[in-house]
């Protein structure tokens, strides 16, 4: 295999391992400031318990996942050096201060306040642990908002102009708010409240299937699914309006995600089929007729480009092809199961009421919010290719020539470590389930007394 396509997978590698982190931590963390603010509102009637037995669970497993985001992170930023020098090289005008951004106003800020968020309850007041609580889940969104607003304009390039092969900002808000931005940065924060919710519901059903449930697991549960349910809907509006802005600006793609090899009026929604650029058509193509038109331009007899109008500049067509309808399929599952779950935790009003055959659904759709943002993340960078910045510069024309045997050795590696990592993480999370333990009695605030007489001051 050539370094071109090795270093791809190279980075696909390390971001898909990064991304499931962040992923989970975004939404985590405005779930704990919620558990926060409904013992505060409770406090003093056994409710409050409930809510701080939810809260202190769920901080370690937030904890955890940070510090594993934290890690990847940093390997994958090697990547740009190591792997795509040229990138940095032209674009880094443009790409370094939004990271630079990312780092001040997002990770400084998540890591002052996470140690006062995760060591601060007794020792600060209540209204400063909130307050840090809020800090550190405003920081991560933050993260989101500057790292997207980059992958947003390597999509949809704006405000720049190119001097001496080098791209320079002309405008930085048409830089951040470029095109894409705002439907990309909607579609990943819904996302991440998916993923959050299912494997908050998830780890809850299965400690209620393990017995090691506490009445802060039924709170967590029953969060989760409503906010699964309230986030799909919302997310699948926000996904039509992102396809129209993907029509738009990065035709080629939509083409590929349909598998429309000619340009055509009316053309047909495919639901399932075998793509082939061979032959370019799709094998034993199940069609709607007209539906891509009406989807995708709200208008049945719409023209939509064929993948015959970009010649040697569109995307691979399979893995695209299939990882939008993994990622659709995978959110109409979690619509059904989310609101059925809902509608039995109504009429129950108990999560141990739910059936057993329930639980375990649950349970094993705790990680679908990965497959799901994995398989999204697939469409949109694979979408992309030929081009790292669209229409503007092609991805072969950055990357290091290192020797192919050298790429694919420390592709292993990482493979092998990240492996590792991912089993270790998910035991992690499972042996806490099984053993949770119960928070601490909160201590008093120490009383300031004078150096001299030990009297309070």
């Amino acid at each position: 295999m050539e370094h071109l396509i090795l270093s791809r997978i190279q980075f696909a590698a390390n971001m898909s391992f990064h991304i499931l982190f962040p992923t989970i931590t975004i939404a985590l963390c405005w779930l704990l400031l919620f558990f926060r603010l409904r013992y505060v509102a409770t406090r003093g009637t056994p409710a409050a318990n409930d809510w701080e037995q939810a809260y202190y669970f769920w901080t370690k497993i937030f904890a955890l996942t940070f510090a594993l985001g934290v890690v990847s992170g940093i390997t994958m930023s090697f990547q740009f050096g190591t792997n795509w020098p040229g990138f940095m090289e032209k674009t880094g005008n443009i790409s370094g201060p939004l990271l630079g951004y990312e780092v001040l106003t997002a990770f400084f800020l998540e890591a002052t306040f996470l140690g006062i968020m995760l060591f601060g309850r007794g020792r600060v007041s209540e209204r400063t642990h909130l307050i840090a609580t809020f800090l550190v889940a405003f920081g991560t969104t933050m993260s989101a908002f500057w790292i997207l607003s980059l992958n947003s304009w390597m999509q949809t390039p704006a405000g720049f102009e190119i001097i001496n092969g080098e791209f320079h900002a002309t405008s930085w808000w048409d830089v951040v708010f470029n095109p894409s931005f705002p439907y990309r940065l909607g579609h990943k924060l819904l996302a991440s409240a998916l993923t959050a919710s299912f494997l908050m519901a998830g780890v809850s059903a299965w400690q209620i299937l393990r017995k090691t449930d506490t009445a802060g697991t039924h709170k967590a549960l029953r969060t989760a699914v409503i906010a699964a349910a309230v986030a799909i809907p919302l997310q699948i509006f926000m996904g039509d309006l992102h396809g129209l802005n993907t029509l738009h600006h990065q035709p080629a793609k939509i083409a590929a995600i349909e598998g429309i090899w000619h340009t055509e009026k009316g053309a047909p929604l495919t639901l399932f089929g075998f793509p082939s650029e061979k032959e370019g058509r799709t094998l034993y193509a199940i069609q709607i007729p007209k539906a891509a038109s009406l989807v995708l331009a709200h208008d049945m007899d719409a023209e939509l480009k064929g993948l015959n109008e970009f010649p040697g500049a569109h995307p691979p067509v399979a893995p695209v092809f299939w990882g939008f309808r993994i990622m659709v399929g995978m959110g109409m599952l979690m619509l059904v199961v989310a609101w059925f779950t809902v509608w039995k935790l109504l009429r129950n009003r108990a999560a141990i009421a739910l059936p057993r055959w329930l639980l375990y659904t649950l349970a094993g759709m705790s990680f679908s919010g990965w497959v799901a943002t994995l398989a999204g993340w697939y469409v949109t960078e694979i979408g992309r290719q030929p081009w790292i910045v669209y229409g503007m510069l092609k991805t072969a024309d950055v990357v290091a020539p290192h020797p192919p045997p050298m790429v694919m050795g420390t592709l292993v590696a990482y493979l092998l470590l990240y492996a590792l990592l991912l089993v270790s993480y998910i035991g992690v999370i499972k042996y806490m389930a099984e053993h949770p333990e119960k928070p601490a009695p909160e201590a008093p605030l120490p009383v300031a007394t004078t150096a001299t007489t030990g009297a309070p001051t």
